[in-house]
């Protein structure tokens, strides 16, 4: 029998925190192996630690001041007791790893093409010529058109989804026999992302690649691993092959991680439009936007109408680039159309309005480092006229429990809380001038399924209570059935397709609409490979 590609037995790595002899545990004793052309997947919340135990792999933690115990074999090589000359060899030549922030791991100065033939030549010894035919050879491997000439194209120049194809071709310059990957879709729309992970599948199949995918999206996983491995707060509480632990999970919290999951075909938890009604709170009529000049002007939102209730939810799906996010923009006044009109309970309006807030994508950008939650809470208070202190820190507190924080948190920092609770901030920030529409922009798609959850439902609890319109822009059409009423699909700035959420999944009439349902991840890997088959005739277009 042929030894493991991955050997790992009980790892243990502890962080330095504080003082000079303070730690915090970040995985407990967790085992696990991986044979040549098999695939594992990692799950589990944001904290798990599932991402160190990849770094673990290539000894990404050697020099960081961690603490490791446990054995680590990758390819044969003890990774604790390799040398630099080995650590180099294993790093790109055995085992290569695909981050999730592609335009963070590219550098932006230097063409996609370089970089790729440089990691090659640093391995292997190859001319710059030689390195280059590789580097073509890769890109045109992962599904780049035209490989030449994009090969000479920077970062920037690249989509999303060409970005991350160009990660995965510069990890494959070396021919290696693992690939890690670390939360390597999360950042695409499901069309992107099934592209992706059909490629996965498909140099696991023909080069007989192992595959170590780390992912909080459990669908993801059963799309694309043989076995699954769930941890929580850095230990292993459930292994076993991927069908197995899907249907019929042996610990409670694998039942409460699926249980979380947004699915297509489950009851609709989130928002009821029963108390929707009235005129509606914002009407958008004709808009349009282009960004650029000349040849090169893009129109971004093509002549979009549309209105929202009192206590209903709209969900605005499509791909990256569809023109959903410039759309939320103008709907709030952040960006003003080249034509069209805006009206919030039919009055015209031209710049931000009253009323109306936004929540993003990202809290901790969104977030002044340098200013307590409190006080960045408190800005549209100000903003508004008020001046009694001790009013507004009691409104803040006020609103700092209502989405289920303490009062207490008004004097700490972001970087103290979590993703979730940067995103229950953002929240309170966004009630705290009692606005009428809120429109939240991606903003729960950086957050793991549990924390996702908790915070759909949120909206929703809030929704109720106070009768707000909410606009949900979102390139997860699961999450969006789970909290909308209605549901509008966008391409190429036009709206394709809109109705009632539940018309609009289970009878979808336009094509692009039933491509985007197709390309959802499902929870069952038999579905998957029924999927993934039916798309290998398709050309990549990422």
């Amino acid at each position: 029998m042929s030894p493991a590609l991955v050997d790992v037995s009980g790892l243990v790595v502890d962080f330095p925190v504080g003082g000079a002899d303070g730690y915090v545990r970040a995985v407990d004793g967790v085992s696990f192996t991986l044979e040549p052309g098999r695939a594992l997947g990692i799950v589990g919340e944001s904290g798990s630690g599932k991402s160190t135990v990849a770094a673990a792999l290539l000894g990404l933690h050697r020099g960081t001041g961690a603490r490791l115990a446990g054995t680590v074999r990758v390819g044969g090589t003890n990774v604790a007791a390799a040398t630099p000359a080995e650590l180099r060899r294993l790093r790109g030549g055995t085992a290569a790893m695909v981050f999730q922030d592609p335009l963070s791991s590219l550098d932006p100065y230097h063409a996609i093409g370089d970089q790729i033939a440089e990691v090659h030549r640093i391995h292997s010894g190859a001319s710059r010529r030689a390195a280059r035919a590789v580097a073509v050879g890769v890109l045109e491997r992962v599904g780049i058109a035209d490989a030449a000439r994009r090969s000479r194209a920077r970062p920037h120049e690249f989509s999303g989804g060409m970005r991350q194809r160009a990660l995965i071709a510069m990890a494959l310059a070396c021919a290696p026999q693992l690939l890690i990957a670390d939360e390597p879709t999360t950042a695409l729309d499901v069309t992107v992302q099934a592209q992706i992970l059909d490629l996965l599948h498909g140099l696991r199949e023909e080069r007989g690649l192992g595959l170590l995918l780390v992912t909080h999206d459990v669908g993801v996983a059963a799309e694309s691993v043989d076995e699954l491995l769930v941890m929580r707060d850095g230990s292993a509480v459930e292994h076993g092959p991927v069908h197995e632990v899907l249907a019929a999970p042996a610990e409670p919290y694998t039942r409460a991680l699926l249980a979380a999951v947004p699915r297509l075909d489950a009851p609709r938890t989130g928002v009821r439009a029963a108390a929707a009604g009235g005129p509606p709170v914002v009407e958008a009529e004709g808009l349009r936007r282009g960004f650029g000049r000349g040849r090169r002007r893009v129109e971004a939102v093509a002549g979009v109408s549309l209105a929202v209730r009192a206590g209903e939810t709209l969900g605005i799906v499509g791909e990256s680039g569809s023109g959903k996010s410039t759309l939320g923009r103008m709907l709030v006044g952040l960006v003003r159309p080249d034509s069209g009109q805006v009206r919030h309970r039919g009055v015209p309006v031209t710049g931000i309005a009253d009323g109306v807030q936004m929540v993003f994508q990202d809290p901790a950008s969104s977030l002044n480092p340098r200013r307590s939650v409190g006080e960045s809470v408190a800005d549209p208070l100000r903003a508004a006229g008020a001046r009694d202190e001790t009013a507004i820190r009691a409104r803040v507190g006020e609103l700092l429990r209502r989405v289920g924080l303490e009062p207490e948190h008004y004097d700490r920092y972001p970087h103290e809380f979590s993703g979730g609770q940067r995103q229950r901030i953002g929240i309170a920030r966004a009630l705290a001038p009692e606005p009428r529409l809120i429109v939240c922009d991606e903003a729960v798609s950086a957050l793991d399924v549990t924390t996702q959850a908790q915070v759909t439902a949120l909206l929703a609890e809030l929704q109720r209570e106070l009768g707000l319109a909410l606009v949900f822009i979102a390139h997860d059409l699961a999450v969006v059935r789970q909290v909308s009423d209605r549901v509008a699909v966008m391409r190429a700035g036009e709206i394709v397709e809109e109705g009632p959420v539940d018309e609009v999944y289970e009878r979808p009439a336009h094509p692009y609409t039933r491509r985007l349902l197709a390309a959802v991840p499902a929870l069952d890997p038999g579905l998957a490979a029924e999927r993934r088959s039916t798309r290998r005739e398709a050309v990549p277009t990422a």
